[in-house]
Parts: C-alpha cells; sequence; structure tokens
C-alpha cells in the first residue's frame, strides 16, 4: 500500500443535500473497482492514478483531529470518491476506526459503497445509529450479474450486494440503493429498472435513488468509450453515444422519462421512497430535536 499525504480529512460539504451530509470523508484516494463509467475518472479531479488505491497516511489521528476541530455536529459522508470498503479495507481497517472515531465525537455516517464488506462494521454502525442517523447506500444499476462482471469487473456482485442489504436492515439500519449511473443502451430497460426495485424491496430497503443516465467528461469520456469497444466488441455502442451525446457532461436515457413513471409506480407500490427530502427526514425520524438542531 502507498501512503499519500493529507492535511485534512473530514471536511464541511458545500451544502448538506446530498443524503443531509455536512462533512465528505476520504480516507483512501483511487478505486480497484474498475467501473468503466466512473466519474471519478475525469481529468478534473487529477488522478492519474485512479485504478491504484492509495491510503491517507496518518489518517487516523488526522480524523481525530478534525472531528475535535468541529463545532458543528453532523452527518459525515464517505463514498463519493473512493470506496471506503475496498479489498484493502479488509487488513487496514482504517474505515472502521474511522467510523469508531465518529461515534466518539457523536458524527453520524452516509457511506456510499459497491462491497458486501460494509457488513462487517455493522456492529459500530449500530452503535453510532443509537444517537446519531446512519445511511448506508449500495449501488446497484443492474440485478445481472454477466453484466455487472462486464461494468464493474472487480467489484462484488449485485447479488452479494444486495445480500448485504438484507443484513444492514435486518439489523435495524436505515439503508437504501443508489441507482446510479443508468447507463442509456445497456440498463435503461424496464425489466432492468423493475427487477432492481423488487429486489431491493425484497432485501428490506428503505429507498432507491436513481439517475437514468449518466455523466461524460474530459478522461472519463475516452476511458468509458474504449472500454465499450473493448467489452461490447461489433456493438457500436461507443459510436452511438458519440452520435448521441457528443461531448455533452449530461448524458440522460432517451427512456428517462418512461423510465421515472415506471420507477415510481413500482416503488410506490413497495412502499420505498425515492426523493431526496423524504430520504432525509426519514433518516432522521425518531432522533431527538435537540439533537437534530445540531445539524
Amino acid at each position: 500500500m502507498e501512503y499519500i499525504p493529507a492535511k485534512s480529512i473530514v471536511n464541511r460539504t458545500r451544502d448538506s443535500s446530498w443524503f443531509g451530509t455536512e462533512y465528505s470523508m476520504n480516507l483512501y484516494r483511487g478505486c480497484c473497482h474498475g467501473c468503466i463509467y466512473c466519474d471519478s475518472r475525469s481529468d478534473c479531479y487529477r488522478n492519474d492514478s485512479f485504478d491504484q488505491v492509495r491510503a491517507k497516511a496518518d489518517a487516523l489521528r488526522i480524523v481525530r483531529n478534525d472531528l475535535e476541530r468541529r463545532v458543528k455536529r453532523g452527518v459525515v459522508g464517505t463514498g463519493a470518491m473512493s470506496d471506503p470498503y475496498n479489498p484493502f479495507e479488509k487488513d487496514l481497517l482504517l474505515t472502521r476506526h474511522a467510523l469508531t472515531l465518529l461515534e466518539a465525537y457523536d458524527f453520524g455516517a452516509a457511506i456510499d459503497t459497491k462491497s458486501d464488506l460494509i457488513v462487517r462494521d455493522i456492529d459500530v454502525l449500530t452503535s453510532i445509529s443509537r444517537t446519531m442517523p446512519v445511511l448506508c447506500k449500495l449501488t446497484v444499476t443492474t440485478c445481472d450479474d454477466d453484466l455487472a462482471a462486464k461494468l464493474e469487473p472487480r467489484a462484488p456482485s449485485p447479488t452479494r450486494r444486495l445480500a448485504a442489504l438484507e443484513r444492514l436492515s435486518a439489523a435495524g439500519l436505515f439503508t437504501g440503493v443508489l441507482m446510479m449511473p443508468v447507463l442509456p443502451f445497456l440498463e435503461d430497460s424496464p425489466e432492468n429498472i423493475a427487477a432492481i426495485v423488487e429486489r431491493a424491496a425484497d432485501a428490506g430497503a428503505r429507498f432507491i435513488y436513481p439517475a437514468f443516465g449518466m455523466t461524460c467528461r474530459a478522461g472519463q469520456r475516452e476511458y468509458f468509450y474504449r472500454q465499450l469497444e473493448a467489452c461490447f466488441p461489433g456493438q457500436g455502442l461507443a459510436e452511438r453515444y458519440r452520435r448521441r451525446y457528443g461531448n455533452r457532461y449530461q448524458c440522460t436515457s432517451p427512456r428517462a422519462r418512461k423510465l421515472w413513471e415506471l420507477f415510481q409506480e413500482q416503488c410506490g407500490r413497495r412502499g420505498l421512497l425515492t426523493s431526496m427530502g423524504q430520504i432525509v427526514a426519514a433518516s432522521r425520524r425518531g432522533y431527538e430535536t435537540e439533537q437534530l438542531s445540531l445539524f
């Protein structure tokens, strides 16, 4: 493992609209899941070695010092730029120990991950949730393990992620699915969306937050097109993207409106939350008014 310097790790977010997170925490830089669509490959993030996972040097001391300086308590989000449960975390335990620090300093946690390793930390997450909100978000963009193996070649399968979701939910944790990105021409079928909703609901998900499309920008776009040609030879997918989207940042599925209607109907039938406001409100329900005022 290569270690890189960091001055601060727990940082204020620009706003708390994304799942109510007021702080971000990235203990690692880079990711080895190999997802062909990942926005974090974009040139703007200046990470030329994105597929190599590197840890922040002296991370836990920095996290502790950051938390000590924070007067305002809140929910700390992790996983936006680098999965906190990469394979190295199994031995390094940086995420687990950082969660323990969040508990000690009375901060909540909101985790984005594609890994079922998160179930290892159910005990710590449960302890945090006794006084502060905890949101566990597992990314699932297809229920087809074979398709996922092409799009997310080194990430745990969707089947494993949904099994992890079931365990988190059974432990009483507020858990749901990030259904994003839904890739145009590959995952934007009614059958795929319906399958995700049904399997997530069966596993005990409380919410699903979708994006019917993807983002593309310099650096990421070129990599994505190369991988489309390599993973789906002869299908002309890269050229199809070029013709439809050009250099656009937002690449919305041409079926987005119909998929949204189907998604809303299915989620309503299964009692799943879909709007950010509803999700954040539900994640904080049951906590004392005095504690919530700290957010």
